[in-house]
């Protein structure tokens, strides 16, 4: 893993960009962006994908797997935190003395000095940032915008826009949302996770205030999550906005009812608003009290901003549909972390009616699995009527001995309930052959699991229910 030198120069022009790991949803929307600013873009992952594919279609030179000879005559190269510094292309960059720039500083300057507004959290930022998006467009406006996650009804995570707005997904993760000159701050939780990389949970605190703190506009900050609240209470900044259900919030959300599409109140300044999303889940409640609060710092009135965002109809990996077999649906789900594991089952549970949940799961980095195994065994127990556990992705981690998939599956209490599978194969036939008629099935996970999904549809259509 690189951590990101936010000191290095960022480039006044780029005229030919290669992105190591071009493949990733973040990373392919840059360079959907520098395509159209009219930039000669490369790129290269370690595998095949259709981004891959769409990316050439649209005029990238892409390579599968890394080599130094990918490099071309690339003037600036932008790259991932999830590369290892052995990587050839890096190596050959930095011994040319090319301009070689995290993602998050390639996005600082496809930004430039436009108004920004910056969406950070532990979770629920790509479904928020993909609300705020799709409501701005609706409200008249036409914001560029780099997202995490396709969104479904623009079927893409970014565009150029061609007013003064621009939206992004900010990542918390590696420090970098602190690059940015941001405008409005929309916070959504503030909870424990990426204390590989800050160290504790004070430091981790500490720079989501101080991302809040440098907003020129407004910072809109979850009312609900204790961590936000923690943030909140070190803020300096004059214009805060709160959201969720206390009763001190500035934009209360109450009378949630989640069966099926979620519909909810939202109050604020003596109005009242109803509203009925078009995606399920209690957690989307929020997120749409969030995404309405940011509207409302932006200077849109509350009934407007609510009717924009009622319409949003997901992103990709966000409880997304793939298919219905033998009268089981198959979902996928990015959830990685406890909390999104749990409002993605909570949610689940809103639409299967009768039916049974049966959670897929993927463990996402060794050191997450390591801390955090409990905490996902006690969620996936709870809210999953079934649970087959896969191997971890470890992603930008080297293994570490001990730390597999099987730390989830063994802190269950009722063993007869989960089973950790690491072969692929096998767990999409266990998994068919437990699965009946009017089940969910949901792969999730930030890693590939939703690779896995196509086998499951295919051991679901050539298995017999609940393996008679």
């Amino acid at each position: 893993m690189i951590r990101p030198d936010l000191t290095l120069p960022i480039p006044d022009e780029i005229h030919a960009a290669h992105f190591i790991g071009i493949g990733g949803s973040g990373m392919s929307g840059l360079a959907r962006m520098f395509l159209k600013r009219g930039i000669r873009v490369s790129g290269s992952d370690r595998a095949d994908s259709p981004g891959l594919r769409e990316l050439e279609r649209l005029g990238a030179h892409v390579h599968v797997g890394h080599d130094a000879a990918h490099l071309g005559d690339a003037d600036t190269v932008v790259h991932t935190g999830a590369i290892w510094p052995e990587n050839p292309e890096y190596v050959l960059a930095k011994q040319r003395g090319l301009h070689v720039i995290h993602r998050s500083q390639a996005l600082h300057w496809l930004i430039g000095g436009r108004r920004l507004v910056a969406v950070a959290g532990a979770h629920g930022k790509t479904t928020s940032t993909g609300m705020v998006v799709t409501a701005l467009r609706r409200l008249g406006a036409d914001p560029a915008f780099v997202n995490g996650g396709v969104i479904a009804e623009l079927g893409a995570s970014s565009d150029s826009g061609a007013d003064e707005l621009f939206v992004i997904e900010a990542d918390e993760s590696d420090g970098t949302f602190l690059l940015y000159d941001t405008s409005v701050a929309l916070i959504t939780n503030v909870d424990p996770d990426h204390v590989d990389f800050y160290g504790s949970d004070d430091a981790f605190h500490a720079a989501f205030a101080r991302f809040a703190d440098a907003a020129r506009e407004a910072v809109v900050i979850s009312a609900d999550d204790p961590g936000a609240r923690r943030v909140r209470a070190a803020l300096a900044h004059p214009r805060v906005l709160t959201f969720g259900t206390a009763a001190d919030s500035d934009v209360r959300l109450g009378d949630v009812v989640a069966d099926g599409p979620v519909s909810f109140t939202l109050a604020h300044g003596g109005q009242t608003v109803a509203a009925r999303l078009a995606v399920p889940g209690v957690h989307n409640a929020v997120n749409a009290a969030g995404a309405v609060a940011a509207l409302l710092a932006l200077g849109h009135g509350l009934e407007a901003a609510v009717r924009a965002v009622e319409p949003f109809a997901g992103t990709a990996r966000r409880f997304e549909l793939h298919g219905v077999e033998r009268g089981v649906s198959v979902y996928d789900d990015y959830a990685h972390h406890p909390a999104e594991v749990a409002a993605a089952l909570s949610g689940a549970r809103t639409v299967v009616g009768d039916g049974r949940v049966i959670a897929v799961h993927q463990p996402h980095t060794y050191s997450r699995t390591a801390v955090m195994s409990p905490w996902f065994a006690e969620v996936l127990e709870s809210l999953a009527d079934e649970t087959v556990v896969l191997d971890v992705y470890g992603a930008r981690e080297d293994p570490v001995p001990g730390v597999t998939g099987a730390l989830v599956s063994e802190a269950f209490h009722d063993a007869d309930r989960v089973r950790f599978i690491a072969d692929w194969q096998e767990a999409a036939d266990y998994t068919a052959s437990i699965a009946r008629a009017g089940d969910l099935v949901i792969t999730l996970g930030c890693g590939n699991v939703n690779l896995l999904v196509p086998q499951l549809l295919d051991a679901l259509a050539s298995s017999r229910e609940g393996g008679e």
